[in-house]
């Protein structure tokens, strides 16, 4: 067997120089150009005759590379290689598998998976984790963990565990996330910087706190409570985990915070409504003299209560030339809408330098009880730009608001046959919202008992309760609220209306029922009747 080593592919921002030859064809290049020069030399100083291009000019006319060609013609040359027989050092596969990871190449990762001897990739810790990592960014989980599984010595570094665990944070599923920071901890793998901001992650996706502060104490035992990366990462767990208090106060022990620190709190406060506290960081921020990144400024946006100051600090982005961020824009158009400054708002989104799903998402639900809103989906499919979820719950309740029925329904059935969506229950919701304010309550009925694919919850037999509140339908309205005194045994609204149905059609005798069901729970006996 030949041993052929080839070194790494370089990359020189957008034209990329891949480069590899036999010593014999070097030598021969190398020939050609002294030939040239003695060519040169003997030449007539009056002729000056214009050399001919060498070959290596010639290459330099083609036209450049992508990043991901170049990748193609070496990861073909590669398999070439190996068909004929030809041994590629580790090196290369490590190189390859690296770049594969900073171009998301998850393609290119599978093809050079299948070139590795699998007894060199179960050997070789550095080569198995770089596969492990690429499978675990890419969203390929069991490929990486089978990868994982056949390493032979998977206890010498927290490489591999990090790439595992930030996968499956990344795809939410965060109870994996945490069982493999336990079963790290088991193996005795001695955690790193990386392995507790994403162990954090995964805390903060659960709302578990008491398994933060159990992190947090690792943390201080591991000698990490200095490392600015790793306090962000606590920061944003309290914070997301509900205690806001230790949030700042773990924000307070920051030596230098950067912005991902400032961002983190600033969101924190926003999110558990507290505007003051949010409003008094950012100016600290700004007399610090950090400037506010598109986070820290749709973090205030989102939290602001008046208009007067959302206005402020649209002034303040238009000052300092970031008003027409992507982020900051989008932002700017909730915030006027949700003050009803619905021409504020449609003249941010018209003039717009680039949208993206969320200005059309935005710009839609602040119409939705307007016929605009439709409107405005009609130019999103000809700009081109696929709908979500999002957008069909903002469509659907536009139709219920406005008793557009037959539009709610086309709509309903676009979303699930055109662009291939499955309902959530949102979708439902609006759906039995846009029957019962129609008063086609046995419609409504039926699209739960029969048309949904999942378990209907209280946001769906909670609209079909209130319609039924909305057109006196008591029979049906029984049945809604026996299933929400189920589903929600301590929501005094679902009793309140019940209590209404039963006034209404003139049975005093229920009502007095339902005021005992309450008193037996502990409930407030509060109603309007």
């Amino acid at each position: 067997m030949v041993a052929t080593t080839l070194p790494p592919l370089c990359f020189h921002t957008t034209k990329v120089a891949v480069r590899y030859s036999t010593e014999s064809k070097k030598n021969e290049k190398q020939k050609q150009i002294r030939l040239n020069k003695n060519k040169n030399n003997n030449a007539s100083a009056v002729s000056f005759l214009k050399p001919s291009p060498t070959p290596l000019l010639l290459i330099k006319q083609k036209p450049s590379q992508t990043k991901l060609e170049a990748l193609d013609v070496v990861v073909k040359d590669i398999e070439a290689l190996v068909d004929n027989g030809i041994d590629v050092d580790v090196e290369i596969f490590s190189s390859l598998l690296e770049t594969c990871y900073r171009l998301q190449a998850i393609q290119y990762g599978v093809r050079i998976h299948r070139l590795i001897p699998a007894n060199l990739l179960r050997k070789n810790v550095g080569l198995s984790s770089k596969l492990v990592r690429l499978y675990a960014a890419c969203g390929y989980v069991d490929k990486a963990h089978e990868v994982f599984d056949q390493m032979s010595k998977r206890d010498s570094s927290a490489f591999a565990w990090n790439s595992l665990i930030s996968g499956h944070a990344e795809l939410g599923l965060y109870e994996d996330a945490l069982a493999l920071y336990f079963q790290m901890e088991e193996e005795g793998v001695e955690p790193d910087r990386y392995t507790f901001p994403r162990v954090l992650k995964a805390c903060a996706g659960v709302g578990f706190i008491q398994i933060g502060v159990a992190v947090h104490r690792h943390i201080v035992r591991s000698g990490f409570l200095d490392d600015g990366f790793v306090l962000n990462a606590l920061v944003d767990m309290y914070a997301k985990c509900g205690d806001i208090v230790k949030a700042r106060k773990v924000f307070d022990k920051i030596a230098s915070p950067d912005l991902v620190s400032w961002n983190s709190m600033l969101t924190g406060y926003t999110r558990h409504g507290l505007v003051l506290e949010a409003l008094d960081l950012f100016c600290q921020m700004l007399q610090q003299g950090y400037q506010p990144d598109s986070i820290a400024i749709s973090a205030i946006l989102s939290g602001v209560t008046s208009l007067k100051l959302g206005v402020q600090i649209h002034g303040w982005a238009v000052r300092h030339g970031v008003e027409w961020n992507l982020s900051i824009a989008n932002s700017l158009i909730v915030m006027y809408s949700c003050h009803g400054k619905l021409v504020q708002a449609r003249w941010l989104f018209e003039n717009m330098p680039e949208r993206d799903i969320v200005s059309w998402n935005s710009i839609i639900s602040a119409h939705s009880k307007e016929p605009e809103a439709l409107i405005f989906f009609e130019q999103m499919e000809k700009a081109g730009v696929l709908p979500d979820n999002i957008t069909f719950v903002s469509l659907l309740s536009a139709c219920a608001h406005l008793g557009l029925v037959k539009e709610g329904e086309r709509l309903f059935s676009i979303m699930r046959n055109r662009y291939g969506m499955s309902s959530i229950m949102e979708h439902y919701g609006c759906m039995v919202n846009l029957y019962g304010r129609a008063g086609l309550i046995e419609e409504a009925y039926h699209l739960i008992v029969e048309g949904m694919e999942i378990e209907a919850g209280p946001t769906v037999w909670g609209a079909l309760l209130y319609a039924c509140c909305l057109h006196g339908n008591v029979e049906v309205g029984e049945v809604a609220a026996e299933r929400l005194f189920e589903l929600e045994p301590d929501n005094e609204h679902n009793y309140e209306l019940l209590m209404k149905i039963y006034g209404n059609a003139g049975r005093v005798e229920d009502v007095k029922t339902v005021k005992m069901m309450m008193v037996d729970r502990g409930l407030d006996l509060y109603t309007n009747m």
